[in-house]
């Protein structure tokens, strides 16, 4: 049965091409930015949707107050870890998200962060601009020859595949669910976590934060990797212990980290201040999907998710990004 969707709040700031496209088929939609979960608490029972970004937490309370009202909740972006789905689930609330539309964006952020690893374009940049010429205080490594491991071989982890292997790099990389044949399409060479560790000069991780992922970067994997090993994280803040990770840059197990997203955002906690200033730490603030190209197409999918749950277009039909599909078989 189809999603009757008439009206849908939007909770966090997405392209306006969104809006357009739900307001295009009939469907109204309020721009309610910031509000509080007290706030969502009174107002969520007059809508049918919800869209969210990263800044919004769609908590149990809120989809309790809105049962029998909201049908679906649409985060713009990829991963879903600001949205109750247990909650969701039982108050038959489809979650819905837009994995392949921010993939491009995350993937070329990561592979800029690997350079800026390598060749210390940062602080020689700052340097510049401090007035001094520190040529021989920025040497920095080459990208050919070293290997990389790419811990996720979804379709951000591929991407990187592809561009790095173009740098000369030997790119490995593990995934439970990917196989080796598409990881060798994509220049990937697929081994298990054991045998990755003592061989990556360099590790990017392209997971989500489940229970099996946190930490995966820790004490004792990192003591298992070469030393001077250099980590990249653009990916969801948790996957990385920052304590183990600042720890290792101190003592050189660990050459250099990129790290643009944290467990709280923004960060507040010393250890993650500490690893934010540290001289061999790249940090920037959660910009993987930080492109106008993202923005617009992950507004759009999420809008186009909707669009086909109502089952009135025969131009948008389809809902990939849903994630709690059981909920499809119960209600839809």
């Amino acid at each position: 049965m189809p999603a009757d969707i008439k009206r849908v709040l939007v909770c966090d700031a997405v392209d306006n091409a969104c809006v357009k496209l739900l307001e295009d088929h009939g469907i109204h939609v309020d721009y309610k930015l910031k509000q509080t979960k007290d706030e969502l608490i009174k107002l969520v029972k007059d809508y049918d949707a919800l869209i969210v970004r990263s800044d919004t937490k769609i908590t149990a309370e809120i989809l309790d107050a809105g049962a029998g009202f909201v049908k679906a909740v649409g985060r713009a972006g990829a991963g879903v870890d600001n949205i109750d789905i247990e909650a969701a689930t039982r108050n038959n609330v489809l979650v819905l998200n837009t994995p392949g539309g921010n993939s491009i964006s995350a993937c070329e952020l990561t592979c800029f962060l690997i350079g800026a690893l390598a060749r210390p374009i940062c602080p020689a940049a700052s340097s510049m601009k401090e007035g001094r010429w520190d040529r021989k205080l920025y040497s920095g490594t080459e990208l050919f020859g070293k290997t990389l491991a790419i811990l996720g071989l979804g379709r951000i982890g591929r991407e990187v595949g592809v561009r790095m292997n173009a740098f000369g790099m030997r790119v490995i990389g593990y995934d439970p669910i990917t196989s080796a044949e598409e990881a060798k399409q994509a220049g990937i060479e697929k081994l298990e976590l054991e045998q990755i560790w003592p061989l990556a000069d360099y590790i990017t991780v392209h997971t989500p934060l489940i229970p099996a992922t946190r930490n995966l970067i820790s004490t004792a994997t990192l003591a298992k990797c070469r030393k001077g090993v250099r980590v990249i994280n653009v990916a969801r803040g948790g996957i990385i212990d920052e304590a183990a990770l600042l720890t290792a840059l101190e003592s050189g197990q660990c050459g250099g980290a990129a790290v643009d997203v944290y467990p709280e955002e923004p960060p507040k906690q010393e250890t993650t201040l500490k690893l934010i200033n540290h001289p061999k730490v790249v940090a920037t603030p959660h910009l993987g999907a930080s492109t106008s190209e993202a923005q617009v197409r992950v507004a759009v999918e999420v809008a186009e998710q909707f669009i086909a749950l109502t089952g009135k277009s025969t131009v948008y039909t389809q809902y990939a990004g849903v994630v709690n599909r059981e909920v499809l078989k119960n209600v839809f």
